[in-house]
């Protein structure tokens, strides 16, 4: 095979609220700390808002991210911004929109394509920095050669090309999937058939990851398979909580975060160690007792409503952010990228992103806000996030219908879609859950989101007004 990749690049910077953070922040390295923080993100699958007891869930415990919670910032207002596995790690990964970068949905066994490599990721930006790079868990940006993890700045890597249901025993498309395969760098070691300890395993590659790299700064991220269907837990948290198989597993997963933690604290880093927690989309809600809880958002994955795109966010760095904040400016995952380099003066990549460094926010200052976008499907713009506002654009979307019998076994009830008609303004400080429209109330909110909304058409496209942007992006592609 031979790598195909062409990128189309633009100078065009000049719209509000796109391609911030430009130049190096080399020189602003904290100058309180001397030695460059290790680095920890820790990305669930398919968690929901609600799915913490500090976000709200009662019916199991999270102690160690309730712990997480306390002794950082937990934000109220944490978006992404594709509710969609490989949109939304496309995102994270590169701080920049997805669909810039020719990512939609969510990438399968037949895929020829993945995120381009002349992308730059957070591994390859603090790998240039000297730092150690280490990925354990769910990748999903290419499964073939020149796009796994190792060809993306990491040093190692485990864990799954994609998601854990595109397997032969998927509900309902059973035999389209081969064999589950799990990777150790660029090798099938193993396929599976039982996924009951793959949370175990991922830990214990992390702790590997950390011991290994304990004499040098690393960064480590640790993407969790679950809480994506289909559900597997092991023995040791099997039957542990109130709810069933969801509580049982995001039991393990919350007992994984304390074993991370753990073995910081036993290594002497915990005090220089930045660690990050948050999921790449809501709860898949279809799936009913098998999915998580969005605390009242409306909707959940695979819609640009709050239940599929706001979740938990964690941000903890002892004796730099502030223990126990509870921080309600929105932020988004795409500023992650930037952030890390401001802290860790790092070059930032030389194509343009479109997240910020929240620094100063981690911090405990007020920023200016800025416009993020909510891009779902093929390219289609359908949701405006500003500070306390949002403003969702006409288009169609999937929901349950009224009345529906949820089940509890695994298997999916049937969405059916629903057409918003005109766009509706939301006042999320005061009406989280969308319930009503304010756009007859705030025309002026009302004309500035429909000016972000035109400045990111021209910029990155939008299949609902049959826009085509300017500065868009190839995916990195191959032929046989």
């Amino acid at each position: 095979m031979r790598f195909k990749n062409s990128i189309y690049l633009s100078l065009f910077t000049a719209l509000v609220g796109f391609t911030s953070c430009q130049n190096s922040s080399s020189e602003t390295e904290t100058p309180e700390t001397p030695d460059k923080p290790n680095i920890v993100l820790i990305f669930a699958d398919d968690m929901g808002y609600g799915d913490l007891g500090v976000y709200g869930a009662t019916q199991w415990k999270t102690p160690h991210l309730d712990q997480l919670a306390a002794d950082g910032v937990r934000f109220n207002q944490f978006y992404v911004p594709h509710a969609v596995c490989s949109a939304s790690r496309a995102a994270l990964m590169t701080g920049t929109y997805a669909n810039r970068l020719e990512i939609f949905g969510a990438l399968d066994h037949t895929a020829k394509h993945g995120l381009n490599p002349e992308e730059t990721t957070i591994a390859e930006m603090l790998k240039a920095n000297g730092y150690a790079t280490g990925m354990v868990g769910k990748w999903h940006l290419g499964h073939q050669a020149p796009f796994l993890p190792t060809e993306q700045g990491f040093d190692s890597y485990y864990g799954l090309p994609y998601s854990n249901d595109m397997w032969p025993h998927h509900p309902e498309v059973k035999d389209y999937y081969p064999p589950l395969p799990l990777y150790q760098n660029t090798a099938v070691i193993d396929t599976l058939d039982d996924q009951s300890m793959l949370t175990t395993n991922y830990t214990e590659k992390a702790l590997e990851f950390i011991e290994q790299s304990k004499d040098q700064p690393f960064f480590l991220y640790l993407a969790h398979s679950m809480t994506h269907v289909p559900l597997f837990v092991s023995e040791k948290f099997k039957g542990k909580s109130e709810q069933g198989l969801y509580g049982d597993v995001m039991m393990e997963v919350d007992w994984s975060v304390g074993q991370v933690r753990k073995k910081l604290e036993e290594l002497g880093l915990a005090d220089n160690t930045m660690i990050i927690f948050t999921s790449d989309n809501g709860p898949w809600l279809s799936y009913g007792g098998h999915a998580g809880l969005t605390a009242g958002l409306r909707e959940g994955k695979g819609t640009s409503w709050d239940g599929g795109i706001r979740e938990p966010g964690i941000f903890v760095w002892p004796n730099h952010f502030p223990a126990g904040k509870v921080e309600n400016q929105a932020a988004m995952t795409i500023d992650i990228l930037p952030t890390l380099a401001e802290i860790t003066g790092s070059k930032l990549p030389d194509l343009p992103i479109d997240g910020r460094s929240i620094l100063p926010m981690l911090e405990g200052q007020e920023m200016e806000p800025k416009p993020y976008y909510a891009y779902y499907n093929r390219n289609e713009l359908q949701a405006v996030i500003y500070g306390k506002w949002k403003m969702v654009m006409p288009h169609s979307y999937r929901s349950i219908p009224e009345g529906t019998v949820m089940r509890n076994d695994g298997i999916p009830v049937k969405y059916h879609m629903l057409n918003l008609d005109k766009a509706a303004l939301f006042d999320l400080s005061s009406d989280p859950n969308e319930t009503t429209d304010v756009a007859a109330k705030n025309p002026e909110i009302v004309a500035q989101m429909n000016q972000f909304a035109e400045q990111a058409r021209a910029d990155m496209g939008d299949a609902l007004t049959e826009s085509e942007g300017s500065n868009l992006r190839k995916h990195g592609a191959i032929e046989e």
